[in-house]
């Protein structure tokens, strides 16, 4: 799906996603990334099912205000205890569909919210 960009100063916004991959500002990554508005970075996980803890915990330093987990073509709930630590530090979490964490990611960030969208690319 294609998105429409809008004049955002520069933020981080997905212009576009499909099945296997996303673009961030036009640029195109196949690989799951983590995105916020004002950073981008790869995220080391190629499976739903290689998810762990530390990939959750790597978002607390960050400290957004909410995490979006973009779970792929399907929606699927990562276990309690994988995001255990962002619960600890009172930032909260939506788990989605990946065109439905893009979307939403897209709305928080433009309301200048403090978000992270954590979108598992499955390879």
């Amino acid at each position: 799906m294609k998105l429409h960009q809008e004049d955002n100063n520069a933020l981080n916004t997905i212009t576009s996603y499909g099945d296997d991959f996303v673009a961030i500002n036009l640029q195109r990554h196949e690989g799951s990334v983590i995105v916020m508005p004002d950073t981008l970075e790869q995220w080391p996980v190629s499976s739903f099912d290689a998810l762990a803890p530390e990939h959750f915990d790597a978002l607390v330093a960050a400290a957004p205000e909410v995490v979006i987990f973009g779970s792929g073509s399907k929606l699927r709930f990562p276990h309690p205890r994988l995001t255990a630590q962002l619960a600890k530090h009172r930032i909260g979490m939506e788990t989605m569909d990946f065109g439905a964490a893009c979307r939403t990611y897209n709305i928080l960030m433009s309301e200048g919210r403090r978000v992270a969208a954590a979108l598992l690319i499955e390879g």
